[in-house]
């Protein structure tokens, strides 16, 4: 079947024969934090470089949603369907409130100044995980290079105590996140130190205790060629990642099942649309969009 690769017989099911792969648009930067606002019927997603965040609605393109962005780069919605965003610029987690008024959620661990937020999720508790690389930090192209203040971690933020935890501390660089359906398990990219010759890449699996205690962090798999950025789980607990040549779907037990492959390297994806089966994926500077026989895991 074009435009995809089948590395085991299950992933023929996941695919639709009469559903290729859609160029939505392109011309931008680098695309980053796809995320679906089923309410408002539209994707948003980062420029990131370009410091906005983009709107896509079908039927009516693209539009920008918010200029300057504050050069965000992973978004989310919590519980209360409030749009979470990581930023670079600011070094922080900011919420856009109902009234559209922004709220700076965190920005210092132990006192000193997070890095550059990458990637973040919410559980079902209303607790926000989110991973704080200092590739936002490092050079001017995606926030402006700035002094890190302490090193990578996984955090835990619970707005409602503004505690701030490090759940995980020995990353070199923590990035897009994901939690099993059951919220059993918790994916962690780990994308390594860029400033080195052959980094740590591979997605690490933690189980999640009842209190959100993490244990285990073992290599769950790594991707080739390339690496996982960003990643998203479907209904079945099947890990969407990003790759070099496109998007590799992994069983819950870390075997690649298959690939949908896509002509740009790929930074992050999202499912939307009203069931959640439609694969939004950021293609470098083109998005891109797939109809999938599977839904993705994603509340609101």
């Amino acid at each position: 079947m074009d435009g995809f690769e089948i590395h085991d017989e299950r992933f023929k099911h996941y695919i639709l024969g009469n559903a290729p792969l859609e160029e939505l648009g392109s011309g931008f930067r680098w695309i980053e934090g796809p995320v679906w606002m089923g309410d408002a019927d539209c994707l948003l997603f980062q420029d990131l470089p370009r410091n906005r965040t983009m709107r896509w609605i079908e039927g009516a393109g693209f539009s920008v949603y918010r200029e300057p962005s504050n050069y965000a780069n992973g978004q989310t919605r919590d519980r209360e369907g409030r749009l979470i965003a990581c930023s670079h610029r600011g070094r922080c987690l900011y919420r856009t409130e109902y009234d559209g008024t922004v709220t700076t959620l965190v920005e210092r661990h132990a006192g000193k100044r997070l890095n550059s937020p990458n990637d973040v999720v919410v559980k079902s508790d209303g607790t926000i995980w989110f991973s704080d690389p200092v590739y936002g930090i490092s050079n001017d192209y995606e926030g402006g290079r700035q002094h890190s203040e302490q090193p990578p971690a996984l955090y835990r933020f619970d707005p409602r105590t503004n505690e701030i935890q490090v759940m995980a501390g020995d990353f070199d660089g923590p990035n897009g996140l994901a939690f099993s359906p059951d919220e059993r398990r918790l994916y962690v990219a780990e994308t390594g130190d860029q400033s080195k010759p052959n980094p740590r890449q591979y997605i690490r699996v933690f189980d999640v205790a009842p209190d959100g205690a993490l244990s285990g962090g073992d290599v769950f798999h790594t991707i080739s060629p390339g690496y996982c950025d960003g990643m998203r789980v479907d209904e079945d607990g099947n890990v969407w990642s990003s790759a070099a040549d496109g998007v590799h779907c992994i069983s819950p037990e870390g075997k690649l099942m298959g690939k949908i492959l896509v002509p740009h390297r790929v930074s992050n994806i999202t499912f939307g649309g009203p069931t959640k089966n439609r694969l939004f994926i950021g293609g470098s500077h083109t998005l891109y969009a797939i109809f999938l026989d599977r839904r993705g895991v994603q509340t609101p």
